[in-house]
């Protein structure tokens, strides 16, 4: 069953978080910087399936949890909750000036380059407890919990295969543009106040469960 104004409400939310700067966008305009365009695609692409690998593994493990238990489902709301009002805080209360530092690059393979855009994400268990708490606000009641939440992750994964695609198309002005200290504190402070204002949205639909 499909909520269109939810689904809006995600898309909003997704596309803000996939432009925020981060590990994975310094990863694509380092590549398209140093290696080149096919590079730094090849590398966008191991991100996103990263991301679909984790997607796949919280929203079928996640709809199993939920259908079973009530508790566990309202447990998992109010630590979701409690999470992403932590991280919007220490958004906004100390945004970052830059990327995160990067060291030197060796020329990589294009293949090379997919592996470490996959591990990248594999290795991060944040990816993971990121869908868990975030995916579930958005699923419209009577839809299948694992499938849609795996529906919700791909469709996190193709605004970021778009906004990658932007970056290699246009290296030089944005590379400059995202590393503006201005910027990341801007995109850093809004990416938590959707945090925060999601948190408690969140921890009132527990409430109210």
């Amino acid at each position: 069953m499909q909520d269109l104004p939810l689904f809006l409400a995600y898309l909003a939310a997704a596309s803000l978080l996939t432009i925020t700067p981060g590990v994975d966008t310094a990863m694509v305009l380092r590549a398209a910087t140093i290696n080149g365009a096919r590079t730094a695609a090849m590398a966008a692409v191991g991100i996103g399936l990263g991301c679909l690998a984790w997607g796949a593994a919280v929203s079928f493990g996640l709809g199993a949890l939920l259908q079973a238990s009530e508790l566990a489902y309202t447990l998992l709301k109010f630590a979701g909750a409690a999470y992403l009002v932590w991280l919007g805080a220490r958004l906004i209360l100390a945004p970052r000036d830059s990327l995160a530092a990067q060291g030197d690059t060796p020329q990589l393979e294009e293949w090379v380059a997919l592996r470490r855009g996959f591990l990248t994400n594999m290795l991060n268990p944040k990816v993971g407890v990121f869908y868990v708490t975030f995916l579930p606000q958005f699923i419209p009641t009577g839809a299948s919990v694992g499938s849609y939440s795996f529906f919700l992750t791909a469709i996190h994964v193709a605004l970021g295969m778009i906004w990658f695609a932007l970056l290699i198309a246009a290296t030089a002005p944005l590379a400059r543009l995202l590393t503006s200290g201005s910027v990341i504190r801007t995109l850093d402070r809004l990416t938590g106040g959707v945090f925060v204002a999601f948190g408690v949205r969140l921890a009132a639909s527990a409430a109210d469960h």
